[in-house]
């Protein structure tokens, strides 16, 4: 029998955390580089472009959390517990011939 940890739901939950915290700070990161080049370069479109990496980078951070939620669901589905759920290919037909 296995043990679930102790501290599961906590974990759980911050990593759901960790998503939007890294949205937040992807776009922050994006601004203070363009804000950076804006005052290097002395051009003010640069700073367009940097917002434009954060925000770049946030979504990339939900399509990494969106794809191993999907590897996790994967993962349920040869879970017996779960097999009730799961849609029949074809053989909802009735036999009673």
């Amino acid at each position: 029998m296995s043990e679930t940890p102790k501290y599961g739901k906590i974990i759980e939950g911050a990593e759901q955390l960790s998503l939007g915290i890294s949205m937040v700070v992807a776009v922050l990161i994006g601004v203070g580089i363009g804000l950076m080049l804006k005052n290097f370069f002395d051009t003010p479109w640069l700073l367009w472009v940097g917002v434009f990496i954060g925000v770049s980078a946030a979504i990339l951070n939900v399509y990494k959390a969106y794809k191993k939620q999907v590897k996790s669901l994967d993962e349920l589905k040869d879970d017996v517990r779960y097999k009730k759920y799961q849609k029949n290919s074809g053989d909802d037909e009735d036999d009673d011939k």
